[in-house]
């Protein structure tokens, strides 16, 4: 049985503009000690996916439906009082901004502290010294004097740390770390990642991990969920979803990668286009006004998310065939541009 089982998920927020449906009928899992990437660009509704897991959407404006089981729960009938004792305790989120996040006007250490009593009825005095063991555990130095240090003289990387820790100090069953690596430079970005994976490995925390760049999650989750105008488009292993991606979004964002094996004055390829307004969603498939491979029929129909040649654990929602899909990605892969990918591949009566 799954840790945490997500089940045709819809949030939506009312304004003056009209309706935004962020999130539209998501579903996913996530078991014990496992990790899961979900991935996709800003607005595709990732982020607001998880808040709402934690009830932290929940608005005048704001509406929900589905299920988000965990622990045999369904968390979106639990009440206010009833989701404090779940977050921080059993499920615990790191944001994006740590800056914004750690409060400015307490030291690093109060906060931590009053992460561990808001849970646990324990002394301050042994609040404080779990609070120097977990900067420890993330390789916070002098860990016994940081803890009375402000947040702003900590450097960015440290204050994702005490993030982390901040996180990790109730030994939570889930952790859900949205962007973490965000505005960190890419020294550090790896020196949290690789925190994060030794500690999931350590204490067997399941992870959800948040962000818009594949190349973030390819080496340290389990399964990726890519995620596009509200919606999961394609999900897969993630061994699987590099080796043999199917939707032409999921092709975008892997092409946009920067390789080791690419001439360095190789330019990236961008995705063209926007991602669309979630107020007025295209009809038929989302992504097809952004599609270098669009059939007339892709903008009538919607696509939905089904099983890769009868796999059970790999899903797409793409209107091209299985065969076309295949082909298309050979070539891609080979460094072909759309147009002439799409030249090589006759697109036949597979892909209506």
């Amino acid at each position: 049985m799954p840790l945490l089982e997500v089940r045709d998920l819809r949030v939506q927020f009312e304004t003056d503009d009209g309706i935004v449906r962020a999130v539209d009928g998501v579903s996913y899992s996530v078991e014990e000690g496992r990790s899961l990437g979900i991935v996709g660009e800003s607005g595709s509704g990732k982020s607001v996916t998880n808040l709402t897991v934690l009830g932290l959407t929940r608005a005048r404006n704001s509406k929900f439906s589905g299920e988000v089981i965990f622990g045999g729960r369904d968390l979106l009938k639990l009440s206010e009082d009833e989701l404090r004792e779940v977050r921080g305790e059993e499920i615990a989120m790191i944001f994006q901004d740590p800056l914004s996040s750690l409060h400015p006007f307490y030291r690093v250490g109060e906060q931590l502290i009053e992460a561990v009593r808001a849970h646990h009825d324990v002394s301050k005095k042994a609040a404080r010294g779990r609070a120097v063991e977990m900067l420890q555990l993330v390789n916070i130095p002098e860990p016994r004097s940081r803890v009375d240090a402000w947040p702003h003289e900590f450097s960015g990387g440290m204050r994702q740390r005490a993030m982390i820790a901040m996180a990790l100090i109730n030994s939570p069953k889930l952790l859900i770390a949205d962007e973490p690596t965000t505005a960190l430079d890419v020294t550090v970005q790896a020196q949290i990642l690789e925190l994060i994976e030794r500690l999931q490995s350590e204490t067997g925390t399941a992870v959800i991990m948040i962000t818009h760049d594949l190349g973030v999650v390819a080496e340290m989750t389990h399964e990726i969920a890519v995620m596009y105008a509200g919606r999961i488009v394609e999900r897969a292993p993630t061994k699987e979803l590099f080796a043999s991606p199917q939707h032409p979004y999921t092709w975008g964002l892997l092409r946009s990668i920067p390789r080791l094996d690419s001439p360095r004055n190789e330019e990236l390829v961008p995705i063209d286009g926007r991602p669309p307004s979630l107020i007025t969603r295209p009809p038929g498939c989302a992504f097809h006004p952004r599609c270098p491979f669009v059939r007339e029929a892709h903008k009538r129909i919607d696509p939905e998310l089904e099983p890769v040649d009868g796999r059970r654990d790999h899903d797409v929602a793409c209107l091209l065939s299985q065969q076309t899909r295949a082909d298309l990605w050979q070539h891609l892969a080979a460094g072909e541009a759309p147009a002439r990918a799409r030249a090589a591949v006759p697109l036949g009566e597979g892909a209506e």
